[in-house]
């Protein structure tokens, strides 16, 4: 017995050590397998916004009486406003611009803006005051004539030999136009590829500015002019032709050299057409742009 109870006292302990962790596994799985339902929690705004409701009796009392909540029953100030919202405002005429303006007729003869009989324009005009700059300027002017007129007077101290057989050729030119000229004594009389100054030159600005050397040299009816025109058209023709009489007149008298070249005679025109450029219908004119 006692062997028993010694064999019984050291297989308790044994036993009990072995429940303790078996118990423990169990406990521990339960928890795996059962998780927890946390509980719900409510918002701390939800929770102060949340109000306590009447109770019935209180909200049903005026509904029994028969009487209107206050919130639906309107106010008489705010009826009133609502009809003064709802009337339409009066329509009113647009102004016109200026209406309140009176009509300001000045009578003829009256100063429109009231002045008295002792105030001066400081700008008005007087004709019949005497203007410096004007009689600078006709003075100036009259200069201007008096050159004129110098140029325009034939000089006096031409001396050419008139001998019968005396002959001064030259050569004129202008543009594309070539003039051989001969002067010889005669009366006057021009012959220009065989016909006279106006069948070849019906134009009178033409004639009269080939005969303008010899008018300055005051021996436009002492000496006739023989000339060969080619090339060019009737107006170079004509610059060619008083190009060439100037020439042939500075070789019957070197001396009218600075006279006719003050007056522009000697002077070779070099103005010519100019020539057409690729792309333009003439020199400079161009073909019309269109944008579209």
């Amino acid at each position: 017995m006692a062997d028993e109870e010694q064999q019984d006292g050291v297989e308790e302990p044994q036993d009990a050590s072995a429940e303790e962790p078996q118990e423990a596994l169990l406990a521990e799985d339960a928890a795996v397998e059962a998780p927890v339902e946390p509980e719900p929690q409510l918002d701390a705004q939800e929770a102060t916004t949340e109000e306590p409701e009447a109770p019935v009796e209180e909200q049903a009392a005026p509904v029994a009486a028969g009487e209107a909540p206050a919130a639906e029953q309107p106010s008489t100030d705010d009826a009133e406003v609502d009809e003064e919202e709802d009337e339409p405002a009066p329509r009113e005429k647009p102004a016109v611009p200026g209406a309140h303006l009176e009509v300001d007729i000045v009578p003829e003869g009256v100063d429109p803006l009231a002045r008295g009989e002792g105030y001066e324009d400081a700008y008005a005009v007087d004709p019949y005051a005497i203007d410096e700059d004007a009689e600078e300027e006709q003075a100036v002017g009259a200069d201007d004539d008096e050159g004129e007129e110098i140029l325009t007077q034939p000089i006096s101290t031409a001396a050419i030999d008139l001998a019968s057989g005396a002959r001064y050729r030259a050569t004129g030119k202008r543009k594309s136009a070539i003039a051989r000229v001969t002067l010889r004594p005669g009366s006057g009389s021009y012959l220009v590829n065989g016909r006279t100054l106006e069948e070849h030159f019906p134009r009178l600005t033409l004639q009269r500015n080939i005969r303008q050397p010899l008018e300055t040299v005051g021996y436009q009816d002492r000496m006739d002019v023989v000339a060969r025109l080619h090339g060019g058209g009737i107006s170079a023709q004509a610059g060619a032709l008083r190009h060439g009489v100037s020439r042939a007149l500075l070789e019957a008298d070197p001396n009218l050299r600075g006279e006719l070249k003050r007056r522009g005679f000697l002077t070779r025109d070099s103005r010519a057409k100019e020539r057409k450029k690729a792309g333009l219908k003439k020199a400079r004119k161009r073909p019309q742009f269109s944008k579209r």
